[in-house]
């Protein structure tokens, strides 16, 4: 997740296909190991130019109502005051909205500072709406075949491990404008907490099942990498990202991916298909 004014995250709907994970074996082992991978040089600096230009054609185009102005966050009270009392954010699996930075809105939903730096997150349907990024997405090249927070919380199925998050730099990713931590290896121990769907009549659409465990910060690893670099991300591996402290932006675009055959996607997941949206295949 991001706290920057600068950082915009592209993510993307879940969606099942049938896919084995496929790598030279030394990076399937090390995947396996760490529960993450990084692919530098992944895609090229023209295809992330080009999703880049074409989200700044979104963003000037962008009309949101200022009572649907939405603050995203991945801290528990704020995600349950913000999106989680949100239609807005839960009705957004199929289509493209906008979210945005604590702090650049005023009490009436009104821009503190230029739109363009406002957004900190838009989704959840840019793979299958926009042709940029649904070419990015259904690319050859994402068709590999590979064996403080989870992806798992928020996307789970039964069994566990079939998630799969694709993390693609559109520009530097350091230390100073953030980058991913990840905590090597803890893919391994399973999920404690659930974000759900909340029953009918609860005060916010959404709500949180369990708690996670503290973290010590001493447990992270950076990842920074160079634009165009790609970064694997195991569903139930604990990752972070920082504050951007830097002048510089860190745009990326991110998906996730579910190996459907034998898989149960939850009906409790904050992200539904939908009739006019079902989760496509992969290979398509």
């Amino acid at each position: 997740s991001k706290d920057n004014l600068q950082g915009i995250l592209y993510k993307e709907t879940v969606m099942p296909t049938e896919f084995t994970l496929f790598c030279k074996s030394p990076h399937l082992f090390q995947f396996h190991e760490d529960g993450f991978l990084v692919l530098e040089h992944f895609f090229t600096t023209e295809e992330c130019d080009s999703m880049r230009n074409q989200i700044q054609r979104i963003i000037a185009e962008m009309e949101v109502p200022p009572h649907c102005r939405t603050e995203f966050s991945t801290k528990e009270k704020e995600q349950l005051q913000a999106q989680g009392s949100s239609d807005y954010f839960l009705t957004s699996g199929d289509k493209i909205r906008f979210f945005f930075e604590k702090g650049v809105l005023d009490e009436k939903g009104n821009f503190l500072i230029p739109k363009e730096k406002s957004v900190s997150k838009i989704g959840h349907a840019l793979h299958a709406y926009d042709p940029v990024f649904k070419q990015v997405t259904h690319s050859s090249k994402v068709q590999v075949s590979l064996t403080p927070h989870q992806d798992a919380t928020f996307l789970y199925t039964e069994p566990l491990g079939r998630i799969l998050g694709f993390w693609i730099a559109l520009e530097d990713a350091t230390q100073e404008n953030g980058c991913l931590w990840f905590i090597p290896g803890s893919h391994t121990r399973g999920i404690t907490r659930r974000m759900v769907r909340a029953a009918s009549g609860s005060s916010t659409c959404v709500e949180f099942v369990g708690s996670d465990p503290a973290y010590d910060d001493n447990q992270f690893t950076p990842l920074p990498i160079s634009k165009g670099g790609l970064i694997l991300i195991h569903g139930e591996v604990v990752h972070k990202s920082e504050p951007n402290s830097s002048e510089s932006s860190r745009h990326a675009f991110t998906f996730h991916v579910m190996e459907a055959k034998d898989t149960s996607w939850s009906k409790e997941n904050w992200l539904q298909p939908t009739p006019e949206l079902p989760f496509p295949s992969l290979y398509t």
